[in-house]
C-alpha cells in the first residue's frame, strides 16, 4: 500500500467510529487501480472488499459538476438490493500533488429515510424534495486535474509491460477494465490509451465495439 495513502487508515476508524454502523469509508490506492481497494471499514453498507476496483470515481466523482478542492460530496447510488447510498469522495495527493488514492464515505440512508417518512406522516403536507444536479462540467482548470488524474489512472492498468509482446486478448482486457470504469467518458483518454498500447484510435474504438457486443449478446 502506498505510503501517503496508509496514513489515512486511523482516518477511516475514526469517521466510522464517530458515526456508527450505517457509515462505511473505504480507501482506495490509484497506483493498482484494479485491485485500488486496500482498507475498508463496515463494509456491510456497500459489500465493498479489499482487492477489487473502484466503482464512482469518474462517474460521480471526476465528472460531476460538484468535483472541486479534490473532492465530491453528497452523491448517490443505489446498492444492488435498492438501498439508497450518500456517498463523499476525497482524493489522496502525494507531496508532489500527485494523485495516489481516495477515501469514499458511504452512508445507508435506509434508517434515514424511514424516519423522514414517519415524521412526514405525522405532518400532513410537508413536501418532501430530493433533488441532484446533473449539469456539465465546464471548469477548465478541474478538466486539467481530471485528465492528469485518469492519464495516470491508464499508465497504472497498462504499466510497465512490453505492449509489442501482448497478445490481442490482453489489450482487450486493459480496455475492457477501463470502459468498465468510465476512463473513455474523459476527453483524450482514447488518444492515451492508443499511445500507451502502440495502437491506433481506429483499433482502441474498434476494441470497445468489439466489448460492449459482446457484453449486449452477454
Amino acid at each position: 500500500m502506498d505510503s501517503n495513502v496508509q496514513q489515512y487508515i486511523p482516518v477511516a476508524d475514526v469517521i466510522a467510529k464517530t458515526f456508527g454502523s450505517d457509515v462505511e469509508v473505504v480507501i482506495h490506492d490509484l497506483t493498482i487501480p484494479q485491485n485500488s481497494v486496500v482498507y475498508t471499514i463496515n463494509n456491510h453498507v456497500t459489500g465493498r472488499q479489499v482487492g477489487q476496483s473502484f466503482n464512482h470515481l469518474i462517474t460521480d466523482v471526476l465528472l460531476s459538476q460538484n468535483f472541486t478542492n479534490d473532492y465530491s460530496a453528497n452523491y448517490y447510488f443505489h446498492t444492488d438490493d435498492g438501498r439508497l447510498i450518500k456517498s463523499s469522495t476525497v482524493l489522496i495527493r502525494d507531496h508532489d500533488k500527485k494523485v495516489k488514492g481516495a477515501l469514499c464515505i458511504n452512508i445507508d440512508t435506509t434508517k434515514i429515510t424511514e424516519n423522514i417518512n414517519w415524521l412526514s406522516s405525522l405532518v400532513p403536507h410537508v413536501p418532501n424534495k430530493l433533488s441532484e444536479s446533473t449539469l456539465p462540467f465546464e471548469n477548465t482548470n478541474e478538466m486539467d486535474h481530471i485528465n492528469e488524474i485518469a492519464n495516470d489512472l491508464i499508465d497504472k492498468t497498462i504499466g510497465n509491460k512490453p505492449v509489442d509482446l501482448l497478445r490481442r486478448e490482453e489489450k482487450i482486457e486493459m480496455i475492457r477494465f477501463m470502459e468498465q470504469k468510465g476512463v473513455f467518458l474523459i476527453r483524450g483518454t482514447i488518444d492515451r490509451v492508443a499511445e500507451k498500447l502502440n495502437i491506433s484510435k481506429v483499433t482502441v474504438y474498434s476494441y470497445i465495439d468489439e466489448i460492449k457486443e459482446k457484453n449486449h449478446k452477454g
